[in-house]
């Protein structure tokens, strides 16, 4: 499975961006596809996932303003950001997983690139 993550950039904080990850290859052993992200000095950290059957997982951190979603028909998951503010700022991994077990909605079997997100005035 290869991910190729898009749509990062400068936003002003309340901005919105919509970040999209197109899988490819194998993409019927995906079961769950999600972001991270890392912001400068810190541990890598989750954000929000979708397993096939359609539940999601959000860190508390973003509930409530970040939506992931998918579309099975073009292998894309795509994370939508709203209310976003400096601490938001990171930049954003996609990944996607194969287990169905209590970890699935942590998924990382595969990653893509990084895309910067940068929340400032």
């Amino acid at each position: 499975v290869q991910l190729q993550a898009s749509g990062g950039g400068l936003v002003q904080p309340g901005g919105s961006l919509r970040l999209a990850c197109a899988a490819s290859g194998s993409v019927d052993e995906i079961n769950a596809m999600g972001w991270y992200r890392q912001a400068p000095g810190k541990q890598r950290e989750f954000v929000a996932s979708k397993v096939r059957r359609g539940d999601t997982k959000y860190a508390p951190s973003v509930r409530g303003r970040f939506t992931i979603s998918r579309d099975r028909s073009r292998n894309t998951a795509y994370l939508q950001m709203n209310s976003l503010r400096p601490e938001d700022t990171a930049v954003y991994y996609c990944s996607a997983g194969r287990t169905y077990d209590s970890n699935a909605y942590y998924p990382t079997d595969w990653w893509g690139q990084g895309t910067q997100v940068t929340v400032s005035s």
